[in-house]
C-alpha cells in the first residue's frame, strides 16, 4: 500500500534485545498527514537501525510511504502494525509537470460574443 503526505510528527526511537536470539532491534515511529480536503493521519513505523538510517525521515517533509499492514494480538487485545519498507521524497513540481499551454489558444478574437443562452430553457438554476 501507499499513502502520500507530510511528515508532521518524528517520535523517539525504541530498542531492545529479543528474547528468543539476543540480537538487539531499533524502531522508529512517525506520523504523515494527508493533503485531501479532509486531511487523513497515520502512524508508520520503521524497523531496524540500518532503515532508519537508510530513510532519513525529517519533520516536514513530503513523502510517500510504502507499508505492509499486520495486526498482531497481545493478552486478548488486537493491534495494528504499519510498517514502511520504502520511502520516497515529493519533489514538488517535478512530481506534478505543468500542463503545456498554447499562446494561440490563450487569446481569443476580439470580436468573439460573451456566452449568452439562446432561450429560457436552456438556462440552468445553477
Amino acid at each position: 500500500m501507499e499513502l502520500a503526505g507530510k511528515v508532521i510528527a518524528v517520535l523517539e526511537p525504541r530498542g531492545g534485545v529479543s528474547k528468543t536470539t539476543g540480537n538487539s532491534w531499533k524502531t522508529q515511529d512517525y506520523v504523515i498527514e494527508t493533503h485531501e480536503q479532509f486531511p487523513r493521519r497515520m502512524v508508520f513505523n520503521v524497523f531496524g537501525e540500518d532503515k532508519i538510517s537508510q530513510f532519513n525521515i525529517q519533520m516536514g517533509e513530503e513523502i510517500n510511504v510504502f507499508f505492509d499492514i499486520n495486526a498482531r494480538e497481545y493478552q486478548g487485545r488486537w493491534f495494528n502494525d504499519i510498517r514502511a519498507w520504502r520511502v520516497d521524497r515529493n519533489l514538488g513540481d517535478q512530481a506534478a509537470p505543468a500542463p503545456a499551454s498554447d499562446p494561440a489558444a490563450a487569446q481569443a478574437p476580439a470580436s468573439a460574443p460573451a456566452f449568452e443562452a439562446q432561450d429560457a430553457t436552456e438556462d440552468l438554476p445553477f
